[in-house]
């Protein structure tokens, strides 16, 4: 069935007329304060928020542990990141304002990480509830120079939690921290200023380095002695 013009033209004018209203429309909608383009490139995924900035896994402001029947104390942690904070330990590359953390069991905390260089930076905590925090654990991410923020709570349990950076060598270059909660557990080794290397690098200790060379005179010279007296 043929149509004619006027009806064409008819047909014509209302899509364009119904084009016009749609735009108009969407123009009206409130933009993001953080985009002016009017675009808002966050994420959210579940237990996950994403922007540009980094990213937040995990975060818990309101949800007891199972063993919590309260929130017992609440606190606030601010922490830098940077080599700068390295500096003061022989072997490190990156660091943390502050690598070791004590709190009250079922406390609230909160961290503000701010990553004061170029490259990414994390702050993550381990072998958290995995029934309250997927994985087990609480994901802070911020790209250089971002602040991330997040909230978590511990369970009631006397521990030491894994707190660390997981981009590559980041931890064993010196990101590397503890959460110790109550009377705590075990500490963990190479924690910058806190506990004692896993491998202990006596090759910078010059008074274990000249023990060592003396020891292996003696041994040397009392070899020495056996050798001649058997002729």
């Amino acid at each position: 069935m043929r149509l004619r013009y006027p009806t064409m033209l008819a047909m014509f004018a209302l899509s364009a007329m119904l084009t016009w209203v749609a735009l108009a429309s969407e123009a009206d909608k409130p933009t993001s304060p953080k985009d002016p383009s009017g675009m808002d490139h966050s994420m959210h995924m579940g237990g996950m928020e994403m922007d540009a900035e980094g990213m937040v896994m995990n975060a818990n402001e309101d949800t007891l542990p199972e063993d919590c029947k309260a929130i017992s104390k609440d606190y606030a942690f601010e922490v830098h990141a940077g080599t700068k904070y390295a500096e003061p330990y022989n072997g490190t590359i990156f660091g943390m304002s502050q690598h070791e953390f004590h709190v009250e069991p079922c406390s609230r905390i909160t961290i503000t990480f701010i990553n004061e260089d170029e490259v990414r930076h994390q702050f993550m905590v381990h072998q958290l509830p995995k029934y309250l925090y997927p994985q087990g654990m609480l994901h802070i991410e911020a790209a250089g120079g971002a602040t991330k923020k997040a909230t978590f709570i511990v369970p009631s349990d006397n521990r030491t939690y894994l707190v660390h950076c997981d981009m590559a060598q980041h931890m064993e270059k010196g990101m590397k921290g503890q959460l110790v909660v109550g009377r705590g557990g075990i500490d963990f080794p190479s924690v910058p200023g806190v506990t004692g290397t896993f491998r202990r690098q006596w090759y910078t200790d010059s008074a274990t380095l000249l023990a060592v060379f003396a020891g292996g005179l003696g041994i040397s010279l009392i070899s020495a002695l056996l050798f001649l007296r058997r002729r």
